[in-house]
C-alpha cells in the first residue's frame, strides 16, 4: 500500500469508527429528552437538556488540558479510551438513576474533549494541503451515516408508540450501547502514516501504539506541557478569535439540530401516534443532507473548485431559510413541552413534510459550516493541529452548553433569534479570516524561489 493509500485508508477507518460511535451517541442525544419524559420511575430526576449542558459544559473546561492528554498517550490511545466513556454513558440508559446519569455526563464530557482533540491530529498528520479538504469532506460524510442509522432503528422501533415503555427503552439503549462498542474497537486499525516526515516523530504525533513505548516520559510530559502553552496561546490570537464566532455558531445550531429539534417535532399532538417516531425520521434527514453535504463538498475540494467563503455563505442562507420554515411550522412552546406535548400551532397548519425538509436543511447546512471549518483548521494550524482543534472545540462545546441550558426555558421563536444572529456574525468572520489566508498564500507563492 503507498503512503498515500495508506493515509487514506486512515481517514476512512477514522470516519467508520465515528460514524459507529455517534450512530449510538447522536441518536441517544436526540432521544434523551422524550425518553426521560416517558420514564415510569418517579425517583430519576434527570433531563436530557440539563445532561447534555453539563457534557459540554464539561468538555469546553477540558479542552485546553486534553491536547496535552494526546500528548501524553497519543492520539489512537486516547480516542479508544474515549470511546468506552461514550459507551458507558449510554449504557446508562438501560436503567437510569439520577446519580448515574449526570456522573456519566461528567466524565463523557472529559472524554468529548480528548476524543476531538486527537480526531483532529489524526485527521491533519494523514492530510496534506492539497488532501486536507477531500479528507475533511470524506470523514464528515462517514461521520454523518450515524444520523441514518441510529434514527431508522428509532422510526421503525418507535413506529406507532405514543408512549415509551420501560421494555422499549431497555431494547433501543441495549443495542446502541453495544454499536458505540464496535466504533471504540475499530481505532486499533488506524495505521501509522508513512510520511519521512512523521516517521522521524515520536509516536505522540503520528499515534502509533507500538512506538510510544520506546519513548521516554520526559519528552511525553515536555509534549504535553507544550501543547498546553500552544493551546493558552492560540486562544487570544486575532485568527482564532475571528475563528471563534463561526465556531461558536456550529455549537449553537448543533444544539438545535441534535437535540432541540427532534424534541419538537416529538412533542407535536397534532402530528398524531407518529410523533415520536419522527424524532428518528427527521434524524434521517438531518443525516442525509449531512452526507450529501460532506460527500459535495469533499469532491469539489477533490477538483479545487470549492471555494470555502461560497460554501459558508450558501450554508447561512439554508439555515436562515430552514429557521423561517421552522418559526411558520412548529408552535413556540415545541422545546419545552415533551412531557405533555403541544396542542397549539404555529402561523399554519403544522406540516410532517415540511418539518422533515426543514430538518434536511438543517443537515445540509451545518455540513457547509464544518466541513470548511475543518479544513481551514487543519491548513492554517497545519503545525499545531491538536492545540487548534482542541481550541475549535472549546468554543464550540461552550455555546453548545450555553443552548442546552437556555432550552430547557426559552420559547422557539428566541433560540432561533440567537441562531440567525450569530449565523450571520459567524459567517462574516469566516470570511475575513479566509480572505486574510488567501492573501498570505498568495505572497508565499509569489516569494518563494522557482525551482
Amino acid at each position: 500500500m503507498t503512503p498515500d493509500n495508506k493515509k487514506l485508508f486512515n481517514i476512512i477507518i477514522l470516519g467508520c469508527a465515528f460514524m459507529f460511535m455517534f450512530t449510538a451517541f447522536q441518536t441517544c442525544g436526540n432521544v434523551a429528552q422524550t425518553v426521560i419524559a416517558n420514564l415510569n420511575n418517579t425517583d430519576f430526576h434527570g433531563s436530557g437538556y440539563t445532561s447534555m449542558a453539563v457534557i459540554y459544559g464539561v468538555l469546553s473546561a477540558s479542552n485546553l488540558v486534553a491536547p496535552s492528554v494526546v500528548a501524553l498517550i497519543g492520539p489512537q490511545f486516547a480516542m479508544f479510551i474515549s470511546g468506552l466513556f461514550y459507551s458507558a454513558y449510554i449504557a446508562t440508559f438501560i436503567q437510569p438513576f439520577t446519580w448515574s446519569f449526570y456522573t456519566a455526563s461528567v466524565f463523557v464530557g472529559v472524554a468529548a474533549a480528548v476524543l476531538w482533540t486527537a480526531q483532529g491530529n489524526c485527521l491533519t498528520i494523514n492530510s496534506d494541503e492539497n488532501t486536507i479538504g477531500r479528507n475533511s469532506g470524506i470523514f464528515w460524510a462517514l461521520l454523518q451515516f450515524s444520523l441514518l442509522f441510529g434514527n431508522l432503528f428509532i422510526y421503525f422501533a418507535w413506529k406507532g408508540k405514543s408512549h415509551i415503555s420501560d421494555a422499549d427503552r431497555r431494547t433501543v439503549f441495549i443495542a446502541l450501547t453495544v454499536i458505540s462498542l464496535v466504533g471504540t474497537v475499530l481505532f486499533f486499525l488506524i495505521r501509522k502514516p508513512d510520511s519521512p516526515s512523521l516517521l522521524e516523530e515520536d509516536a505522540n504525533v503520528n499515534g502509533s501504539l507500538d512506538a510510544e513505548i520506546n519513548v521516554p516520559l520526559e519528552n511525553k510530559m515536555s509534549k504535553a506541557l507544550d501543547a498546553l502553552k500552544k493551546s493558552l496561546q492560540l486562544c487570544i490570537t486575532k485568527q482564532m478569535l475571528l475563528l471563534s464566532v463561526s465556531i461558536a455558531y456550529t455549537g449553537f445550531e448543533l444544539t438545535f439540530f441534535s437535540g432541540v429539534y427532534g424534541t419538537c417535532i416529538g412533542s407535536m399532538n397534532k402530528f398524531g401516534a407518529e410523533a415520536k417516531s419522527l424524532i428518528g425520521l427527521s434524524g434521517i434527514f438531518i443525516g442525509i443532507g449531512e452526507i450529501l453535504g460532506g460527500s459535495l463538498f469533499g469532491l469539489l475540494s477533490k477538483k479545487k473548485q470549492c471555494n470555502r467563503n461560497l460554501v459558508v455563505l450558501l450554508g447561512i442562507v439554508i439555515h436562515t431559510l430552514a429557521f423561517y420554515l421552522i418559526f411558520l411550522n412548529i408552535p413556540a412552546d415545541a422545546p419545552i413541552s415533551s412531557s405533555t406535548g403541544t396542542d397549539n400551532k404555529a402561523y399554519m397548519n403544522p406540516s410532517v413534510t415540511l418539518a422533515l425538509f426543514c430538518s434536511f436543511l438543517l443537515g445540509f447546512g451545518d455540513s457547509c459550516f464544518n466541513t470548511q471549518l475543518l479544513s481551514i483548521l487543519g491548513v492554517l494550524y497545519s503545525e499545531d493541529s491538536a492545540p487548534a482543534f482542541a481550541v475549535a472545540k472549546f468554543v464550540q462545546s461552550i455555546s453548545a452548553a450555553v443552548a442546552f441550558f437556555y432550552s430547557n426555558y426559552l420559547l422557539l421563536q428566541w433560540q432561533l433569534l440567537i441562531l440567525v444572529i450569530f449565523g450571520f456574525f459567524g459567517t462574516i468572520s469566516f470570511f475575513n479570516v479566509q480572505w486574510k489566508a488567501v492573501a498570505l498564500s498568495s505572497q508565499q507563492t509569489a516569494y518563494s524561489p522557482r525551482l
